[in-house]
């Protein structure tokens, strides 16, 4: 079996899909694939399902779900393989799993990527950071599980992911800037920047990307625009790390060149206290 939740819902057995049509079981589905081999207790699907009103129906319905999933994944083991589905799909005590390896869904060949690309940073090879860390986004197809409609328990799972993302994005940029690519990352940071107005990491390296591409000025408006949405939006100033990222460019810090500045601190920590 292959799952893919970064991005559409997708899931194979032997080549042949198993995603439902129906909204509801395409959460459970979604929900069991995000834990493999975990059991997913029955009063957590039923509040993704229902949220914290359940009808009496509801444990009769989630069997009925429970059924359908079987039958699609029956289907696709093919009829060789008798109570196969039953042994995919497993029923628990007070709950369901899915009897899957953990690297046969897209999350986890992901976080292990990101893992190996921290472990990478922290060590300073920065080339293998910066290759990991592309390899785990080379996953994300979309926003994750975007054609699935997701309650409140999908709905945190989907927020974990897509900030891990962005995190990782960062991380991958760090690398990057400490391989001398501050030229090659200015259109992308330009993106990210208009697309995350408040975020002061990603500023901040947009702000180091265009100083080292001698482009101080557009490296201060970056600032300047910054500070002026913040104080608007939010009613306070800058991170004392971004505003003594500014006062460095002001003075010209040769910290901030690529070779005199720390190896193992990231961008935004440039001039943490």
């Amino acid at each position: 079996m292959e799952i893919q939740v970064l991005g559409s819902l997708s899931a194979e057995v032997n080549g042949g899909a198993i995603v439902p049509n129906a909204a509801k079981p395409r959460q459970i589905l979604s929900l069991l694939a995000l834990r493999p081999g975990r059991i997913v207790p029955v009063h957590t699907l039923m509040e993704e399902l229902w949220g914290t009103e359940p009808p009496q129906s509801a444990r009769t319905t989630l069997q009925t779900y429970i059924l359908q999933l079987r039958r699609r994944l029956g289907t696709a083991m093919g009829p060789d393989v008798p109570g196969a589905a039953k042994d995919v799909l497993v029923t628990r005590h007070g709950g369901y799993l899915l009897q899957i390896p953990p690297e046969s869904v897209d999350v986890y060949q992901y976080e292990r990527l990101v893992a190996e690309g921290r472990g990478a940073f922290e060590d300073c090879d920065d080339e293998v950071s910066s290759v990991c860390f592309r390899r785990a986004l080379d996953l994300w197809r979309g926003p994750a599980l975007v054609d699935v409609r997701v309650g409140p328990v999908l709905e945190i799972e989907v927020l974990r992911l897509e900030e891990s993302r962005l995190g990782t994005i960062e991380r991958r940029i760090d690398a990057d800037l400490r391989l001398g690519r501050h030229s090659e990352l200015i259109s992308e940071l330009v993106e990210l920047t208009a697309r995350y107005p408040q975020h002061e990491g990603l500023h901040s390296q947009a702000m180091v990307a265009l100083y080292r591409s001698g482009r101080q000025a557009a490296a201060l408006d970056v600032y300047r625009r910054l500070r002026t949405r913040l104080i608007e939006e939010l009613g306070v100033e800058p991170s004392p790390q971004v505003r003594r990222l500014h006062q460095a460019m002001l003075a010209v810090d040769p910290k901030l060149d690529i070779v005199a500045g720390p190896r193992r601190t990231s961008t935004f920590d440039l001039y943490a206290a």
